[in-house]
C-alpha cells in the first residue's frame, strides 16, 4: 500500500473516530463516571443491595466505554508510527504486521461505530426478552429453547449480566416459552432488531421418517420499565395466581407455591415469574416485566398514530426476519439485511454479533 494512501486513510479513520467521539460525548460521560464512582463510594451504598448492583453495574459499564474509545483512539495514532517504521526500514514483516493492525483497527471502529447508532427513546435501557414457540410442534419448542440458549451465550461472551424470569417447558421437548432480562446499558437498542419470527428448516430429530421440517418460534424485545414512566397499573385490574414452580419433565424445584402469574384483565396480557423462592420476589419481578409489556404497547399504540398521520402502513418487525437452514444446506441468513453465515453452530452458540450490527445499520437507513 502507497504512502499517501495510507496517509490518507489514517486521516478518515481519525475523523471516523473524532465523530464517534462526538457523538458519545466523553467529557459527559467522564462526568456521569465521577458522579457514579462517587455513589458507589457512599458506605450505606449497599443498604440497598438493587439499587447498589445498579450503581456499580451502570459505573462498569461507562468505564469500559471510555476505556474503550480511549484505546481505539490510541491505535489510530500509533498506526502512523508503525507505517512509518514499516517503511523507513524496508521491513516486509513490519510492513504487513502494520496492516495487519489497519484492518483490525477498522473492523474495531465500525463495531463502534454501530453504538453511535443508537439513539431511539429507550435504547439506552436494559432488555426483557421473551421467546415462544410457535407453528412447527415439538420442533418449535425445541428451536425455541436453542434461540434461548443462543442468546444467553451472546450475552455471556460481552459479559453481560442475564436473569431468566421465567421457562415453561414444552412436554416432549424444549421450552413453549421463556422471558429473561440482558442487564447492561443499551441492551434493548442492540437487542430489539432480534424481535420478530425466526424460522428454522432442518431434518427433524424428532420425526422418525426423518423428513424436513420447518418451524417457528417469535422474539419480543422490550426495553425495561424505568421509574420515570408512569406506568400505572390498578390493582383491580389484575389477577394474581400462584403455582409451584418446576423444571423440565415436571421435575418440582420448588415445594412451596411460590411462582406468580399475573393477568392484566383491561388488555388480557398474561406474564410469569418463577425463578425466585420467595413469593413476594416472583410478584416483583412479574410487575416489572407487566410494565415492559403495557409500555411497549403504549409506544405501538402512540407509533401507529403516528404512522396514520404519515400515511405509513408501518413496518414488519413483526413477520419474518430470519432464516436458519440446517437441511439440505447450512445457511443462517436475515431476511432484511441480506446479512447470511454458513455456520450455524457457531450462531447458536452466540456469535450474533455481525446480524446485529447489520440490523442497526438497516434500522437506520430505514427511518431515513
Amino acid at each position: 500500500m502507497a504512502v499517501v494512501d495510507i496517509s490518507e486513510e489514517l486521516k478518515s479513520l481519525s475523523s471516523t473516530m473524532g465523530s464517534i467521539e462526538a457523538v458519545l460525548d466523553l467529557d459527559a460521560l467522564r462526568g456521569d463516571i465521577a458522579v457514579l464512582e462517587e455513589q458507589a463510594a457512599a458506605p450505606s451504598l449497599w443498604d440497598d443491595p438493587e439499587a447498589a448492583q445498579k450503581i456499580t453495574s451502570k459505573l462498569s459499564h461507562l468505564q469500559a466505554e471510555v476505556r474503550k474509545a480511549e484505546a481505539l483512539r490510541a491505535r489510530i495514532d500509533d498506526l502512523e508510527v508503525l507505517f512509518e517504521l514499516a517503511e523507513a526500514e524496508d521491513d516486509a514483516d513490519a510492513l504487513a504486521e502494520a496492516e495487519a493492525e489497519l484492518e483490525a483497527v477498522r473492523k474495531a471502529l465500525d463495531e463502534m461505530e454501530v453504538r453511535t447508532l443508537l439513539s431511539g427513546e429507550y435504547d439506552a435501557r436494559e432488555a426483557l426478552v421473551t421467546i415462544r414457540a410457535e407453528a412447527g410442534g415439538v420442533d418449535a419448542a425445541d428451536f425455541a429453547e436453542r434461540l434461548q440458549r443462543m442468546y444467553l451465550r451472546w450475552a455471556e461472551r460481552h459479559n453481560y449480566k442475564t436473569e431468566v424470569y421465567e421457562t415453561a417447558y414444552a412436554e416432549e421437548a424444549g421450552i413453549k416459552s421463556t422471558t429473561f432480562a440482558v442487564e447492561v446499558p443499551y441492551a434493548y437498542g442492540t437487542l430489539s432488531v432480534e424481535q420478530g419470527t425466526h424460522r428454522l428448516v432442518r431434518v427433524s430429530p424428532f420425526d422418525n421418517q426423518g423428513r424436513r421440517q420447518t418451524s417457528f418460534a417469535g422474539v419480543e424485545v422490550l426495553p425495561v420499565v424505568e421509574q420515570t414512566d408512569h406506568v400505572e397499573i390498578d390493582e383491580s385490574d389484575l389477577r394474581v395466581d400462584v403455582y409451584r414452580s418446576s423444571g423440565p419433565g415436571g421435575q418440582g424445584v420448588n415445594t412451596t407455591d411460590s411462582a406468580v402469574r399475573l393477568t392484566h384483565l383491561p388488555t388480557g396480557i398474561v406474564v410469569s415469574c418463577q425463578n425466585e423462592r420467595s413469593q413476594i420476589q416472583n410478584k416483583a419481578s412479574a410487575m416489572n416485566v407487566l410494565q415492559a409489556k403495557l409500555l411497549e404497547r403504549r409506544r405501538q399504540e402512540e407509533q401507529a398514530k403516528m404512522n396514520a398521520l404519515k400515511g405509513d402502513g408501518g413496518n414488519s418487525w413483526g413477520n419474518q426476519m430470519r432464516s436458519y437452514v440446517l437441511h439440505p444446506y447450512q445457511m443462517v441468513k436475515d431476511l432484511r439485511t441480506e446479512y447470511e453465515m454458513g455456520n450455524p453452530d457457531a450462531v447458536f452458540n452466540g456469535e450474533i454479533d455481525g446480524f446485529i450490527e447489520a440490523g442497526i445499520r438497516w434500522r437506520k437507513q430505514s427511518e431515513k
